[in-house]
């Protein structure tokens, strides 16, 4: 879950000095989303092990909800951070 979690930001970043190339952009940040994706999945099966609460779980999982709205919102309107 950390290192899908810090890939996660780490592609993000990776995206952002990748701006001026569109393809590249979008890549990198499919790729975090990707990672997110795969951190939600690790959410879960720590729930289901019980390593976290029902707390925990639903917070977690509701701000990497609102990490794949805003990483597709980026996707879908590259024009808004700067790409060419």
């Amino acid at each position: 879950m950390r290192r899908s979690s810090r890939s996660t930001n780490i592609c993000l970043v990776e995206a952002y000095r990748k701006r001026r190339y569109k393809a590249h952009f979008i890549s990198k940040l499919s790729d975090s989303d990707m990672e997110n994706s795969e951190t939600r999945g690790w959410l879960k099966f720590a729930f289901e092990c019980k390593y976290l609460t029902k707390e925990q779980y639903e917070k977690l999982t509701t701000q990497s909800d609102e990490i794949g709205k805003l990483l597709n919102h980026m996707m879908s309107n590259p024009e808004k951070y700067g790409v060419a």
